[in-house]
């Protein structure tokens, strides 16, 4: 059975004291900072630039898990490189050659994946799964945080793990998108590997920082159906 990892969506951290933010993550032992890339194009909204992220990486030693909500991501793998991130996603739906920008990233050292949008099909990312990590199944629309849960992402993610669970060495399945205890129980015919908290699991009333307990939470829920 392989670990479940979870990943902070740091968008939805209070980003005037992110320095406390991620002291905050790091006792509660969080396995990734998820951070998201917007060009503004791709999506309808902006965040996080290399200079930012340069700024985080100062501060803390938890892996970074950079998302590309951009177009044109070869450009911003040459701008996130220095950063050597453990996972960088790129959206399937802005590549006319995964391959070339999947061997892209891999001279850099960094594991790749691919991105999919919760209306694009899965066949689309099919062919590639072989080349890459991991994959990251958006289940509310890229973009901003406080979306509801789409439902009908489950169908794609339980193909997803379907088909994955025949290849001998698969890509992790990483979930983003109001993950919390109990869009989680949906998923737990098809259970990811990966879970993004945002607002809804990790980040709500900010006043309250018991971000340890909150994980812990969502760690047993995930064992408990197993």
């Amino acid at each position: 059975m392989k670990l479940k990892k979870i990943a902070a969506s740091l968008m939805c951290a209070d980003v005037l004291h992110l320095e406390k933010e991620l002291r905050r993550l790091e006792e509660a032992e969080c396995d990734l900072l998820h951070l998201d890339v917007m060009d503004g194009i791709f999506v309808d909204n902006m965040a996080m630039y290399p200079e930012m992220l340069e700024n985080i990486r100062s501060q803390t030693s938890i892996p970074f898990d950079i998302h590309l909500a951009t177009i044109t991501p070869e450009k911003y793998v040459d701008m996130f490189s220095f950063l050597k991130p453990e996972y960088l996603s790129f959206h399937i739906e802005t590549v006319k050659d995964p391959v070339a920008l999947i061997e892209k990233i891999k001279k850099q050292g960094i594991k790749p994946s691919i991105a999919i949008n919760p209306e694009t099909p899965l066949e689309m990312i099919l062919p590639y799964i072989h080349y890459v990590n991991m994959v990251l199944v958006m289940t509310v629309h890229t973009g901003f945080s406080g979306q509801a849960f789409l439902k009908a992402t489950l169908g794609k993610i339980e193909d997803l793990y379907n088909t994955l669970s025949i290849m001998e060495k698969p890509p992790l399945i990483e979930v983003d998108g109001n993950i919390n205890i109990e869009t989680i129980q949906l998923m737990r015919k098809s259970m990811p590997d990966v879970f993004v908290l945002g607002t809804s699991a990790l980040f709500y009333n900010q006043d309250s920082t018991n971000y340890t307990q909150r994980i812990n939470d969502i760690r047993q829920s995930i064992t408990t159906m197993r």
